[in-house]
């Protein structure tokens, strides 16, 4: 963990089972402010498809992301700015959460809730190991001349919160699944057997990477791993979830969960 981020919480606050059992409001340093007017502006709208579409015109109009010459595009010079928005991230991280885009959004995580990235095309090891460098080099490159990226997805992350309370007011977790192999390689702590917990022994905690796909179909994600954990993940954790932008990723049923420490029931393994 980080001892800086750009949130209003810690990261060892909450990137810890603490928080995931009794989650606290979420937000990024900044945002709400300075896209206050959108946010307020999606109150007129009751229907989910009419505020979708107007996070995109606004993503669009804010971010350029149609006018790719007014912010900064240069046919005529040697740097080509690529058309890497919020969208094609996700899209990236979709077909391989080990792409170069996969990258973009661990360290996007990394710096907003200063929880470190422990996977990407293998473990990572210490700020001086080969594997980390390929990823600092990965995200560099995913980064490199893209228009504000990483604030469009921090844009994203609000919103997400904001269909969240709009769509399931009251409602702080969900039930969701991941399939993970190579279980021995991930930090996993066994809880403090004590009479209200020494029935179920099913029962551990992971510290799971900084940024994580997960279903809510628990046959679709058993598919994905030798093992299958059942996790109860707040909702201020999520960064995307299926039907976020109806139509946008039709058939994608994944789940973005931020990592940290998290109590995991063990269905299989």
């Amino acid at each position: 963990m980080l001892t800086l981020n750009r949130c209003n919480l810690p990261a060892v606050v909450l990137g810890s089972v603490a928080f995931q059992l009794a989650p606290q409001p979420l937000w990024l340093d900044g945002v709400m402010e300075l896209h206050r007017a959108f946010f307020q502006s999606l109150h007129a709208f009751d229907k989910a498809e009419s505020r979708a579409s107007c996070f995109r015109d606004y993503m669009s109009s804010c971010f350029l992301l149609d006018h790719l010459d007014q912010a900064g595009l240069n046919h005529q010079g040697n740097v080509c700015r690529p058309k890497a928005d919020f969208l094609r991230t996700l899209r990236g991280w979709m077909f391989d959460a080990d792409s170069q885009e996969a990258a973009v959004l661990k360290g996007w995580a990394e710096s907003r809730f200063g929880l470190l990235p422990r996977y990407h095309q293998g473990p990572l090891g210490d700020y001086h190991s080969e594997s980390w460098l390929r990823f600092q080099a990965l995200r560099a490159r995913g980064l490199y001349n893209t228009n504000a990226l990483e604030a469009q997805l921090d844009v994203l992350y609000a919103w997400c919160q904001y269909e969240l309370k709009r769509r399931f007011p009251g409602q702080s977790h969900w039930t969701l699944f991941r399939g993970i192999n190579h279980w021995q390689q991930h930090d996993v702590m066994p809880p403090e057997i004590t009479a209200e917990n020494s029935r179920d022994r099913q029962q551990a905690l992971v510290l799971l990477n900084n940024l994580n796909s997960f279903s809510s179909e628990k046959d679709y994600a058993d598919a994905f791993g030798d093992q299958l954990i059942k996790v109860d993940v707040p909702l201020v954790k999520l960064l995307y979830f299926p039907g976020l932008l109806p139509g946008v990723l039709p058939g994608e049923q994944e789940y973005l969960v931020i990592g940290g420490l998290y109590q995991v029931t063990l269905l299989r393994g």
